[in-house]
């Protein structure tokens, strides 16, 4: 593909920066300061985030405020940034289970251990525009806070506490597939540092689809409940929460770094081997002697991201069960086609000069149309 350079050269770059600039700020109103997006925006933050592969509020919060709130742009600034970083540690195994829980629900039971935390969501609101917060000012939050403040009392809060599982539940029952990881699937594969090969290990799976953009998971975990997969499953366990973070030093020493928000979902679905054994009763083969199970899609992003990590989920599952018509089943497909920053740049260079490169086959066009023209008739008598 051959193109061609733009004139100019870096000062055509600087004024054409200067020219975004000045569209964002014409308007000549107050610069948004950062602890205000940090603090407001903070879900626009998770996904810049998630999809960014960088966990720093600030710096996504920046991102955001420097690129007008553009999520693809975000997320390529934040994975630009972080290419100039330099990698001194790799984290130990978070264990969710030491999750401090801010929401914590189950599809699956009416009441699970521990009991259902709604939590901050926007699942029971009526998604109304709300024409007060025109009218909103520093009194007015202040006030607002304080009247949540009273809904509490004191003498009934508990301290901290963590949450079991609910799949734990089913492992109890024996009703769980656990799936083990042989060969060279056993290996934790940095999708950072190694080019992706398929058919990939599910851990250089997971963190493709942890870092994919939440649209386009979306698209796929929603063929797969349309009837494009294996079936859609239901939510085990969402859970939103802060967790752990530890690293081992040059020494050896284990070092707690603090805690980072993350949201994780377990989809409960049936196993694998069971659609397969109803496969082989359609075509005349005996399953009697499989037993029935059920398998988990996991999901787990950086922030409050319900909606990435719930398809996160149903796209694991539909991954570990190939079927040639769904395209949620193949991995080339889906960790391609949600690659947010690939998929972003390569829609967007079409927007450089490609003239070489489409002159050349109009002039074939032109060519063949000519030589058709210019054919004799054929004599009919």
């Amino acid at each position: 593909m051959g193109y061609v350079a733009v004139k100019g050269g870096q000062d055509a770059i600087a004024n054409a920066n200067e020219l975004v600039e000045y569209y964002r700020l014409k308007g000549r109103t107050e610069p948004v300061r950062l602890d205000q997006v940090k603090t407001q925006f903070r879900l626009a933050i998770d996904r810049a985030m998630g999809e960014g592969s960088l966990y720093a509020p600030e710096h996504a919060a920046l991102a955001l405020i420097q690129v007008e709130g553009d999520s693809f742009e975000a997320a390529f600034h934040l994975r630009a940034y972080r290419t100039t970083l330099e990698r001194r540690y790799y984290s130990e195994v978070m264990n969710t289970r030491e999750m401090i829980v801010e929401r914590r629900i189950s599809s699956t039971f009416r009441e699970i251990p521990g009991g259902q935390i709604l939590g901050p969501t926007r699942d029971y609101s009526m998604r109304l525009l709300e024409p007060a917060l025109l009218q909103q000012s520093l009194g007015s939050i202040d006030t607002f806070l304080e009247k949540v403040q009273g809904y509490l009392e004191p003498e009934k809060l508990h301290g901290i506490t963590t949450f079991g599982k609910v799949i734990d539940l089913f492992q109890a029952e024996g009703i769980i597939t656990r799936e083990t990881q042989e060969g060279d699937n056993r290996r934790v594969v940095d999708v950072t540092r190694e080019a992706i090969k398929f058919p990939a290990p599910r851990s250089a799976v997971l963190q493709m689809l942890a870092r994919a953009e939440t649209g386009g998971l979306m698209c796929m975990g929603y063929s797969t409940m349309r009837g494009f997969a294996v079936g859609h499953g239901t939510i085990g366990e969402l859970r939103v929460g802060r967790v752990p973070l530890r690293v081992v030093d040059a020494r050896g020493r284990r070092r707690y770094l603090g805690r980072i928000k993350v949201t994780e979902c377990e989809m409960v679905g049936g196993a694998a081997k069971r659609r397969a054994a109803k496969r082989g009763e359609k075509n005349g083969r005996s399953s009697s002697k499989e037993r029935p199970t059920l398998s988990v899609g996991y999901g787990l992003c950086f922030g409050q991201n319900e909606t990435k990590a719930i398809c996160m989920g149903m796209v694991d599952t539909a991954l570990r069960s190939p079927d040639p018509l769904s395209p949620a089943s193949s991995q080339e497909f889906v960790l391609h086609h949600t690659e947010c920053v690939e998929g972003y740049g390569f829609t967007n260079h079409l927007k450089l000069p490609h003239y070489v490169t489409f002159q050349s086959e109009l002039d074939n066009i032109r060519r063949v149309v000519k030589a058709g023209e210019q054919k004799p008739q054929a004599v009919t008598g």
